[in-house]
């Protein structure tokens, strides 16, 4: 197979976790005879350094034109001005927009070897694995704002057809895994939330082998925590989930070991891993790149089919979690070169043992 990809290193760690993906990818390609071309574009602070803009629009193009896109991390104290008019994060969410991706899925599986950085009791992390899927392109984030000296408002709109979509999207995704999807709201007091219930009702009579379950994001906010082995597939609108999927990062023991990949109708995605630009370490060469490296794999199953290729990313991920060595976040020493090679070092390891047999 070929594939056009665009690279978006982005600010702060992003360039170094980012280079990590590549690498690995480039490994891939190499072990079961594809070819990947990349094209690097400009996002974020970075682009707003050197263009004004923090999305270009050299780079929505070429992301349009692209089969997937591969993104670091944008954002940083440089530009981190509440009043400034011009932010990094305008960047993502434009681009977000405009490749028309609404649906963000974050999975989360605890390692068991990984379970005793996590703050929570180890009993309570035995089995965990489940999806988070997002609302992307709507919402608070998406709606009308205003602000004056004394007050400030924040529109939180949604359409049916917009719900329904990702819904959509989560319950074919629960109908793969283990047919149970919990759809999280504010019923109770948000009438987006009211519309989004009756969506989810409605919707879920197209998937009679999917058992749907309402929860209020509140009791959710302490359910993930205290019985997460007991979700599969959890869908949510775009405020709730970016707020419960970093709290679900607790539960694996860092943010630097978590993708994401957002999609929309066609195969094109945008993948990244949930942690931020990490200002504090850029530069250093400590950074984490799992979470990229894992996001990769998403990008080889969601966008290009290639399923065995993005097994064989997570085998080698699992294999650096169970023997080591670890980055920095989990307690180790490891910079984020030497974790690199040690996941192309798993990978290669699966192809000899493969060509043995």
């Amino acid at each position: 197979m070929q594939a056009n990809l665009v690279i978006l290193p982005g600010d702060g760690v992003g360039p170094e976790v980012a280079a990590a993906a590549v690498e690995i990818l480039d490994a891939v390609a190499e072990r079961f005879g594809h070819r990947f071309d990349y094209t690097e574009q400009l996002i974020g602070g970075a682009a707003i350094d050197a263009t004004g803009q923090p999305l270009p629009e050299a780079t929505r193009q070429a992301c349009e034109a692209a089969d997937a896109v591969l993104l670091g991390a944008v954002g940083g104290p440089k530009w981190s001005d509440p009043n400034a008019p011009v932010r990094p994060e305008q960047g993502l969410l434009g681009l977000r927009a405009a490749l028309g991706v609404y649906a963000n899925l974050r999975p989360l599986r605890v390692h068991p070897k990984l379970a005793a950085f996590s703050p929570l009791k180890n009993e309570r992390l035995k089995d965990v694995d489940f999806v988070v899927v997002r609302e992307l392109t709507g919402g608070a984030y998406f709606g009308a704002k205003t602000r004056t000296d004394d007050a400030a408002t924040d529109e939180c709109k949604y359409t049916v057809a917009e719900i329904e979509r990702v819904l959509h999207k989560a319950f074919a995704m629960a109908r793969e895994r283990g047919k149970h999807l919990t759809s999280v709201d504010k019923a109770n007091v948000l009438e987006t939330s009211r519309l989004w219930r009756r969506a989810a009702t409605r919707v879920a009579a197209e998937y009679p082998d999917v058992t749907l379950e309402h929860q209020l994001v509140d009791s959710m906010a302490m359910l993930m925590l205290t019985q997460p082995s007991r979700y599969d597939v959890i869908v949510t609108e775009n405020l709730f989930g970016d707020i419960l999927t970093d709290e679900a990062a607790a539960l694996a023991g860092s943010l630097g070991l978590l993708p994401s990949a957002s999609l929309g109708q066609g195969t094109r995605g945008l993948y990244e891993p949930i942690h931020g630009s990490a200002p504090d370490i850029a530069g250093q060469g400590v950074a984490n790149p799992l979470g990229t490296i894992a996001s990769a794999a998403l990008l080889l199953r969601h966008s290009l089919g290639l399923e065995d290729e993005a097994a064989a990313i997570e085998t080698a991920i699992d294999q650096v979690l169970e023997h080591g060595p670890y980055p920095r976040d989990l307690s180790g020493q490891a910079g984020t070169a030497e974790i690199t090679a040690a996941v192309k070092a798993a990978l290669g390891a699966q192809g000899a043992a493969r060509h043995v047999a």
